[in-house]
């Protein structure tokens, strides 16, 4: 370790630019991009904003730690999925529920009822073919001034990264599950 000398100016000048609502993504192979976005989603619900979050991935019965946090200070989060796809049954349906939920989400981010809006995990339906991008990309475009959305998800589309204010990618550098230790509660759920 290198022992540094802190800093004595600032090291930046305020932005001079208009507030506005922005596209924060959360990518990479590494551990933390849903926990990054909930951590901003409760940071925005302790501001009093409204916030929120659709998960992609997650069944609407899904009680994860988060959810119950979440039920506590009255964020809503709707699971828009069925699960991991190697789970799945019929990845068909496991396509359609994502095609009906996006609906969901587009409404809630086209409405500007809301500060912030989480489409956590939607890069996957994304990948898999089962959400048209450039309708994402024309909806994120058209969204109400004011409404940020925070994407996340590996292997988030270019064309999303591109349009995006902040990119944030999460490199794995060392993970305790390929290690042999099972994922456990309050860390990894």
């Amino acid at each position: 370790m290198q022992i540094e000398t802190p800093p004595s100016t600032k090291p930046y000048e305020k932005p001079e630019g208009e507030r506005r609502g922005l596209i924060l993504v959360n990518t990479g192979d590494g551990k933390g991009k849903t926990t990054a976005a909930f951590g901003l989603a409760f940071r925005a619900t302790g501001r009093g904003k409204a916030v929120k979050v659709f998960q992609f991935m997650k069944v609407p019965t899904a009680r994860f730690g988060e959810h119950r946090l979440a039920d506590q200070v009255g964020m809503p989060v709707q699971g828009l999925g069925d699960g991991f796809s190697w789970k799945s049954k019929d990845l068909e349906q496991s396509g359609q529920i994502a095609r009906d939920g996006w609906e969901h989400a587009k409404a809630a981010i086209l409405s500007g009822e809301y500060f912030l809006v989480v489409l956590d995990e939607v890069t996957y339906p994304l990948i898999y073919g089962w959400l048209p991008l450039q309708e994402v990309l024309d909806t994120l475009k058209a969204r109400p001034k004011d409404v940020h959305v925070c994407v996340t998800g590996r292997r988030c589309p270019q064309e999303i990264i591109d349009i995006a204010d902040t990119v944030t990618e999460m490199t794995l550098i060392k993970h305790a599950f390929k290690a042999g230790v099972p994922a456990q509660r309050g860390i990894e759920d």
